[in-house]
């Protein structure tokens, strides 16, 4: 009987008691990152005195801060405890992120930022343990893309709500309303999440021991090829390295460079382009998120299907950057162009369930959370570099498609590093010939 088989015939409860906690958090932990686009669209430049270029660095400073716990979150997740470690994130985030609406200066919003940063730190690592620790690999592509779909629905849940808050009251009132959702997130996170099979208590016995058998199993084999390959106790200094650790973070920096350069002024973008309300903008702000749902889960599943991370992964970024130029194309024609800009939204998440499949795949066990961490947070820079990018580009030619035009470029430079990777990420069969010692001649 073939392990589908098998699989096919185990109860599924992991799917739905995991999964749904972990969207929830990171809904609402996205929402404290981005809320700043619309208080930034919403009066909060002129309120604090701030230019383009320093409303694109304050957004951006974010994830300065985000760096800090990146490698610690992963490494705690991976050897410790990610459900006490998140617990105590939410606390810190929810709290700054109440206080960021008292903030009277510019430079105060800076700080605030740049805390909020530290404080949401290590989540995503910590979360993309959970899951590796409830999914197999035939599982995995589908199960982070699930899971990735809060990214999307973040924007799509709270992006009509942040519109409407700051009309009907102002910019401030989003920083406090949502500071005190955030901290509610604890009666959610402590009661329903739990670290690993063995630590749950409504799963079934067939579930968890398919579960235990199948993860230790794959966790064995991949180490059993890495120890072949004389890779089997890596250190973290010598992950520091390890070029594929570098291509990697060059990948995502890439990605987070666009995707948040795309996202953090689409507000801005749409405002300009249709000339409506901001609460108009935020409805019209959900339709290219709504389509990065169907992107996500479409390309992790066929990433799972095929085993091809890399392929997936490239065919994203460069699907971005095509159509993202399209929307440039029509200034004249509003509709044609928002069009566009809709469809751009397919590509702007789908490769991040393909390509946090891929860790797995090129870093042994006991440093991956770790690694994880460290492409996270040094991509993550693309937070900073996208939106400060556009505003910069904006402010010096007072056009903001030049800032477009850069972060196309750069997608494109993502899509072509990532086809660098080795075959270890093109497909489940090419796993033992890429991690083979070469032949001594």
């Amino acid at each position: 009987m073939s392990m589908e088989t098998i699989a096919a015939k185990i109860p599924s409860g992991r799917w739905w008691h995991i999964l749904p906690p972990t969207i929830i958090i990171y809904i609402i932990a996205y929402m404290d990152r981005m809320n700043i686009s619309f208080a930034m669209a919403g009066g909060m430049n002129e309120a604090l005195g701030m230019s383009l270029t320093m409303s694109g660095f304050s957004a951006g400073i974010f994830f300065f801060g985000y760096l800090v716990l990146q490698v610690p979150g992963g490494h705690w997740a991976e050897h410790g405890s990610a459900k006490k470690f998140i617990a105590y994130t939410i606390v810190a985030w929810g709290s700054l992120s109440g206080l960021t609406g008292f903030v009277q200066e510019g430079w105060q919003l800076l700080v605030m930022r740049f805390l909020l940063g530290v404080s949401e730190g290590g989540l995503y690592p910590a979360i993309l343990i959970i899951i590796a620790n409830w999914f197999p690999s035939k599982e995995i592509g589908r199960a982070n893309a699930i899971f990735l779909m809060s990214l999307p629905l973040s924007a799509v849940v709270t992006s009509p709500v942040s519109g409407w808050i700051i009309e009907a009251y102002d910019w401030r009132s989003l920083f406090y309303l949502e500071g005190v959702i955030s901290l509610a997130l604890l009666f959610i996170w402590l009661p329903l999440i739990s670290d690993r099979p063995k630590d749950a208590k409504w799963i079934s016995k067939e579930e968890r021991d398919y579960l235990e058998t199948t993860l230790a199993r794959e966790k064995a084999e991949r180490q059993a090829i890495f120890d072949k390959a004389g890779k089997g106790n890596t250190t973290y200094k010598q992950l520091l390295m390890n070029k594929h650790l570098w291509m990697m973070a060059l990948i995502y920096l890439c990605y987070t460079t666009g995707q948040f350069g795309y996202t953090i002024w689409l507000p801005t973008i749409l405002k300009n382009l249709t000339k409506m309300s901001l609460t108009n903008v935020g409805w019209l702000s959900t339709l290219p998120f709504i389509m990065a749902l169907g992107g996500l889960y479409i390309f992790g599943a066929l990433s799972d299907k095929s085993g091809n991370r890399r392929l997936y992964t490239s065919m994203s970024l460069g699907g971005f950057a095509v159509f993202f130029t399209l929307a440039t194309f029509f200034p004249g024609q509003v509709w044609l162009s928002f069009s566009l800009l809709v469809i751009t939204g397919l590509f702007t998440k789908s490769m991040q369930s393909t390509f946090w499949s891929m860790p797995a795949l090129l870093f042994s066990s006991g440093i991956s959370g770790g690694a994880r961490g460290f492409i996270n947070g040094l991509g993550s820079l693309g937070g900073f570099t996208g939106p400060t990018f556009v505003g910069w580009l904006a402010t010096m030619t007072g056009d903001m498609t030049a800032g477009i035009y850069g972060l196309v470029f750069i997608l494109i430079l993502g899509a072509a590093v990532t086809m660098m990777l080795p075959k270890v990420t093109a497909g489940f069969g090419n796993v033992a010939e890429t991690m083979r010692p070469p032949v001594k001649k």
